[in-house]
């Protein structure tokens, strides 16, 4: 048994990048379907059948609907039930790289004083401090975007990182307006600000409130009770989620680029639409979250906070 668990969502049969985080060491691997999802291609993979998420939690199941992202919480509350100490959320076209899945926590004592970045207006951009510096984060305020590189830095020593998020080369995840502009490819360099940055170590971190994603990222226990990728808000599922753990006081660091993201075909009016909701309202949050329904999260919060955690039963394949 493995204490590391990798959870996706998908309505696909199995990629390149499902197919390669199944063979990794360390690793257990979790798919977690949904009703589109050909379920007989899972055979060989751990995989949560949807008849199985209704056993973790009807009522939460209920409130998630069917057909969105947002099935991958149902991945977590198993993923807490089994005791897992970190928990890996990755989408299926991001495609593990030789580095995935280092942990910084791991590093020894003298690589975990890393770059802080700040700055005046309460929000860090993760991607100001890259050769990237042009792009923005997805989630990240708009209306700070013209001084998001006006940044100072300093040092920080962390005992532990709770949330650690790693870049991405190729598709990088940007906001639907930036990719209307940029249509970006990436490839992240480790040297940026005069300083090297080490492929396997932790990289930066903020005390400014910073967008990270769910498509590669790692999170401790402790971290992933509180995390929750929000339904109903359209491609804000996962920012709100973000926001909303730092504003409990989960420490948040970015990393190397550990995954190649091949992203799977989208239309980004569609995409800018189902933004909107974080165009609008993300500039607010850190004071203000009433455009967010809290019914989800506070079943969820309910859920694993009363789980009987079983370490012993984690069934290779789940599908009934």
């Amino acid at each position: 048994m493995n204490d590391k668990l990798i959870v996706t969502t998908t309505i696909n049969k199995p990629t390149e990048a499902t197919k390669e985080y199944a063979k990794l060491n360390g690793w257990d691997f979790l798919v977690v379907g949904d009703k589109k999802t050909p379920h007989k291609e899972y055979k060989k993979y751990k995989y949560l059948h949807p008849r199985d998420q209704e056993k973790l939690d009807k009522n939460l199941s209920d409130m998630i609907g069917w057909g969105c992202i947002q099935r991958r919480n149902m991945g977590f509350v198993y993923a807490l039930k089994h005791g897992y100490k970190y928990i890996a959320t990755v989408d299926d076209d991001n495609i593990p790289l030789k580095n995935w899945g280092t942990l910084f926590n791991e590093s020894k004592p003298e690589c975990k004083e890393i770059d802080m970045y700040s700055t005046d207006f309460g929000f860090f951009d993760p991607l100001s401090v890259t050769n990237y510096k042009h792009l923005w984060h997805r989630g990240f305020p708009l209306q700070h975007v013209h001084k998001k590189n006006n940044v100072t830095k300093s040092k920080k020593f962390f005992e532990k990182f709770d949330v650690q998020a790693n870049l991405w080369n190729g598709d990088p995840d940007i906001d639907a307006m930036c990719r209307m502009i940029y249509a970006p490819t990436c490839e992240f360099d480790n040297t940026r600000l005069g300083t090297i940055r080490h492929v396997t170590r932790a990289w930066y971190t903020s005390d400014c409130a910073m967008p990270f994603n769910s498509q590669n990222t790692i999170l401790t226990q402790d971290a992933l009770k509180h995390y929750f990728m929000f339904d109903k808000v359209g491609r804000m599922d996962d920012i709100f989620g973000s926001y909303l753990l730092q504003k409990k006081g989960f420490n948040v660091v970015f990393g190397p680029p550990s995954v190649y993201q091949d992203r799977n075909e989208h239309d980004i009016t569609e995409d800018m639409k189902k933004e909107y909701i974080g165009y609008e309202n993300v500039k607010d949050i850190l004071n203000d979250t009433s455009f967010i329904s809290f019914d989800s999260y506070n079943r969820y919060r309910e859920v694993v906070e009363n789980l009987n955690v079983d370490t012993k039963t984690q069934e290779n394949n789940l599908v009934t």
